[in-house]
């Protein structure tokens, strides 16, 4: 049991697919339902709520050691930022995590813990962060929908690459691959729209009903008149609010809104029109119609007999004739289906387009980002009828294999052989023959697709005939005898046979040409916006300015227009040159079983994802071979530091000298580069750890040291201009106090000097009458000239005066 249950398969000496399942199977028995093998996830779909993703289990696996935790999908998040940063064994540099496997097998939710952990690595608390979580509930609406194999599963592809300024996220953009417009218009049995249309439905007010002309789910023909019990119903209510919100946080108008929700209406309600011919064979809408082609003129805000025309005949303009070509039944309804689906399929498109723009770095073009990028494509798919979408879903599928092959298995190999390694080959499924089959020129199915496609005339059954005959001898390939257009591909995962119906029409992806100008000059502001707008190489939507738009009328519908498929073939090799300039990293998602129940293991199910994934080889090559292999530039200019040497040239023998230093085991050199083993990465992080933290410590007592001396410094500083305020202070009170006793010596001299002027005069006041009574006693017989009175005042001052001191 403690074999079976080791958490890293490459660790084992011994290993065969029956002890490989049983491993896995007693592990998801017990809930551990991730396993390592070497750097490489392997993820199995528990399908429960299983308690690993709470926050305290978040902040364990922030910059954790990988021996000291069980394998989780936040250590891939860890390994991919700290590798990104530069913290690992290699330099900062871009990275890209892809998640495969078939669909059910739980790459959505991969997806979603991926992108919450890595946010909480970079500290994401601001709106931006808050808004690219937002962005996967809003595409998961809009873009997921309910199938046989998978109640959530993404009916589109998306690479989310996040970008990053040293540790904090400063933008995202969102790539959209192959949208499968088709839904909209048809689902097989025990399958559902989109599920936007559902929580639409569940979440509006009956008076928001009203307004976008809304009526009994079971009513529309493209929901095949099923809805849900009251307990989906309310979930879906619930999802539409967490939509609503997620619009707001992501920064969506209202009227934006408001203008979404009435074209999907619209969509729902042109489902309903349905077409009879008349006594002249010409087509005309059935009575039980006419309220539904109304109602559509109304949502779509065109007029209706416009609409009818556009749906029932086809203008051409010929010589500078125009020809009016009316369709017949079949044709009336492939337009309106058509419309439907590029009506949806560019409100997604315009959806992506708002989430990039709002998500664009905000930084200057001079700053160098670094990148992150997350795969979570369509898995492989096998069903009773496989159509157009299933063929391109697969292929990108074969793609992502062979970019797992090339990176597991093809370069290490190749490279073993050059640098002179003893290797014992692994041999493993290659498919780069099925890759060849659809994409070579000219005569890959891709291009015989286009070739056919090309001709009005050609039919789906010319297109199968074409196919049997070019590729009859291939090993890949099977003919299938049959009345219907059948074809069989022998894929990586299995055979697969589709039925080509509708082929040629799904690549052209071609609409009424006057439906076209007619939205462009709807009322509705979205829906004008929508059909205004280009579709770029790769298929998505590139609205242009007001003053572009003729241009783009010009050559919008010519033949020049790219099919479907040559604009998926572009985009797969876009995204693969993204990846193959990033350091990868690969979580396998493994389906325990068909039914979506937990705690049950089918094993036929689980070892045929073992086989076509290749897992055993991929142990094998874990186990025996060295997943990274530097140059020995590389590995010196990195890791020069070990041996604390300064200007140690970058050759063979500085890295033989730095590794003799380790004592690390296992490694081997080549004649250019070093051969390391999945583990030795982590080892040697270590030691660069162990001497960072060795360099913290010094600087901190260097710092400590230095500090403490300016303190001391400064200390010494403080005392001087203390002492030196003091006795500037000092200086300044013994002037004040001079300058005030000489201001008070100056006051007393100048009282003393009013006095004696004042004594001088009040002296001459008592000389008048000491005068007086000196005549008056002389002179007493002039007493008449003197009354009595006067002399008595006279005799009264004088008596005052000498009291006073005179």
């Amino acid at each position: 049991m403690e074999v079976l249950l080791h958490e890293d398969l490459a660790a084992l000496s011994d290993l065969d697919e029956q002890s490989l399942l049983e491993s896995l199977s007693q592990r998801f028995k017990q809930d551990r339902i991730y396993t390592y093998i070497g750097d490489i996830l392997v993820a199995i779909n528990p399908f429960k709520y299983l308690p690993l993703y709470e926050k305290e289990v978040s902040e364990r696996y922030k910059y954790h050691e990988k021996t000291k935790l069980p394998p989780h999908i936040f250590a891939v998040a860890d390994r991919a930022y700290q590798s990104m940063l530069g913290r690992l064994a290699t330099g900062p540099r871009n990275q890209c995590i892809v998640i495969s496997g078939e669909s059910g097998a739980g790459k959505t939710e991969s997806t979603k813990l991926l992108l919450r952990q890595i946010m909480e690595l970079c500290r994401a608390n601001s709106q931006l962060e808050q808004q690219i979580l937002q962005v996967n509930p809003l595409l998961e609406a809009f873009g997921n929908a309910q199938t046989v194999m998978n109640d959530n599963s993404s009916r589109f592809g998306k690479y989310i690459q996040l970008r990053f300024h040293n540790s904090s996220v400063k933008g995202a953009k969102i790539n959209e691959y192959l949208l499968e417009k088709s839904r909209v218009v048809h689902q097989d049995e025990g399958e559902r729209n989109f599920h936007i249309f559902y929580c639409m439905l569940a979440g509006i007010s009956p008076d928001d009903k009203d307004m976008y002309g809304l009526l009994d789910p079971t009513q529309y023909r493209y929901l095949n008149g099923r809805y849900g019990s009251e307990d989906i119903v309310r979930k879906w209510g619930e999802k539409y609010s967490e939509v609503c919100n997620a619009m707001d946080m992501v920064g969506f108008e209202e009227q934006e809104k408001v203008d979404m929700m009435t074209i999907l209406a619209g969509i729902l309600s042109l489902g309903n029109i349905m077409f009879e011919p008349t006594e002249t064979d010409a087509l005309r809408v059935t009575d039980k119609s006419m309220g539904w082609l109304k109602a559509t003129a109304g949502q779509f805000g065109v007029q209706e007999e416009e609409l009818l025309r556009s749906l029932t005949c086809t203008l051409s303009v010929t010589r500078g004739e125009a020809i009016r070509r009316l369709h017949n039944q079949q044709q009336a309804e492939d337009a309106r289906d058509s419309i439907a689906k590029v009506a949806y399929g560019r409100v997604f498109g315009w959806i992506v387009s708002k989430v990039n723009e709002l998500l664009a770095p905000n930084v200057d073009f001079d700053v160098e980002l670094s990148e992150i990028g997350i795969l979570d494509i369509f898995g492989f798919e096998n069903f009773a009828v496989n159509r157009f979408e299933q063929l391109c879903i697969n292929l990108a599928n074969e793609q992502l294999q062979y970019f797992f092959n090339h990176h597991i298995f093809l370069m290490e190999q190749i490279e073993y052989k050059e640098e002179g390694i003893e290797w014992e080959s692994i041999s493993f499924k290659d498919n780069k023959p099925i890759l060849d089959l659809f994409l070579t020129k000219p005569i890959g199915i891709l291009s015989l697709l286009d070739e056919q496609s090309a001709f009005p005339q050609a039919s789906d059954r010319d297109f199968v005939d074409k196919l049997n005959s070019k590729f009859k001898s291939s090993p890949h390939y099977e003919v299938v005898r049959s009345h219907s257009p059948l074809f069989t591909v022998v894929h990586y995962a299995g055979k697969v046979q589709y039925n080509g119906l509708g082929f040629l029409e799904k690549n052209r992806d071609t609409i009424p040409a006057s439906i076209r100008s007619l939205f462009i000059n709807s009322v509705t502001p979205l829906l004008s916006l929508l059909f205004a707008a280009t579709i770029s190489r790769t298929g998505t939507l590139m609205p242009r300015k007001a003053k572009l738009m003729q241009k783009a009328d010009d050559n919008f519908n010519s033949t020049r227009k790219q099919s479907v498929g040559a604009q998926f073939k572009h985009s797969l090799a876009v995204l693969m040159e993204k990846m193959f300039v990033a350091s990868p990293h690969f979580v396998r998602c493994i389906k325990p079983n068909g039914s979506k129940l937990p705690d049950q293991v089918d094993n036929k199910i689980v070892m045929d994802q073992l086989r076509y994934n290749g897992l055993l080889e991929t142990i094998r090559i874990r186990r025996d071979g060295f997943s990274w292999r530097p140059s020995f530039k590389e590995f010196a200019q990195r890791y020069n530091i070990l041996l604390i040497k300064p200007d140690l040239p970058l050759t063979k023998e500085s890295c033989m000298s730095i590794l003799n230093t380790t004592k690390i085991h296992g490694w081997k050199c080549g004649s250019s580069r070093m051969f390391f083993k999945y583990w030795h990465q982590e080892e040697l992080a270590r030691l660069l750890e162990r001497l960072g933290k060795a360099a913290v410590v010094i600087q901190k007592d260097y710092r400590s040291l230095r500090c403490r001396r300016k303190y001391l410094s400064l200390l010494v500083e403080v005392h001087r201009q203390r002492q030196a305020q003091r006795e500037r202070e000092e200086r300044e009170a013994r002037e004040e106090e001079e300058k005030r006793d000489q201001e008070l010596e100056e006051e007393m001299k100048r009282r003393l000097d009013m006095e004696q002027e004042n004594k001088s005069k009040e002296a001459e006041y008592l000389f008048l009458p000491l005068l007086l009574l000196l005549t008056y006693s002389a002179f007493g017989k002039y007493s008449d000239l003197f009354p009595f009175s006067t002399f008595c005042y006279v005799t009264a001052l004088f008596k005052n005066l000498l009291k006073k001191g005179f």
